[in-house]
């Protein structure tokens, strides 16, 4: 395997740039790099992009104008970790505004159809502690919420 790591395609149909500026705006330490375009003959109409290089804080992705082919579904999704309730408020908002949809315990679908999680970053060990009960509080209030609150959590997990 080569030494820089994995990179994550993206299959779109047309908006593959457009996507990748929209993301670019919402994480830090992103960038647009290199497009290619398709060329006479190809599955897609002459110079109409064909894929585009993009960084969203420092995870490398290709965005690949392929057509309606494939869709991306929930069997697929990026976990965003969350320190602050601030940090949850604020990808929720830019990953469901303009065309979103907000969805069950910390799921949504930005505008392109692409599924996320947007997860407080200590949920993995409140639902891992080894007492049962803070577990299964934490479980039973993240369940019911779409958008996680991160006081409600912690007030689950301490039997509040």
């Amino acid at each position: 395997m080569a030494g820089d790591g994995f990179t994550t395609c993206l299959w779109f149909d047309g908006q593959a740039e457009e996507a990748a500026h929209f993301y670019i705006s919402v994480f830090e330490n992103s960038g647009v790099g290199r497009v290619t375009r398709y060329p006479e003959g190809a599955m897609q109409p002459a110079g109409s992009v064909m894929t585009v290089e993009f960084t969203l804080d420092g995870q490398r992705f290709l965005g690949l104008n392929g057509g309606p082919e494939f869709t991306f579904s929930e069997a697929t999704s990026f976990m965003i970790s969350c320190e602050t309730q601030e940090e949850i408020d604020y990808y929720w908002d830019k990953l469901t505004g303009n065309g979103g949809r907000p969805g069950p315990c910390g799921w949504l679908k930005d505008r392109f159809g692409v599924s996320w999680q947007v997860n407080p970053a200590r949920l993995q060990d409140m639902i891992a502690d080894p007492d049962p009960e803070k577990a299964a509080r934490v479980t039973k209030a993240f369940m019911s919420m779409g958008k996680f609150d991160i006081a409600a959590l912690e007030r689950a997990y301490a039997g509040e």
